[in-house]
């Protein structure tokens, strides 16, 4: 199975959740906002979340200033 990961195609296992794709990646557990299929995941849904194959998942890193 395939997901779609801010643009990169990731292979990822059957019944894999958000939570297992985003620590594969290294992303951190605050900080970031992320989107599945353009709907975003609360942070306490993402081990809840499972993916499908051809899932877009959208990470976004919060930056501080102006």
């Amino acid at each position: 199975m395939n997901v779609l990961v801010n643009g990169d195609v990731t292979e990822i296992v059957p019944g894999a959740t958000l939570a297992d794709v985003l620590a594969a990646r290294g992303v951190p557990e605050r900080g970031v906002a992320v989107a599945v299929a353009g709907e975003v995941v609360p942070r306490a849904a993402w081990r809840s979340t499972t993916l499908r194959d051809g899932n877009v998942v959208e990470v976004l890193t919060a930056v501080q200033g102006g």
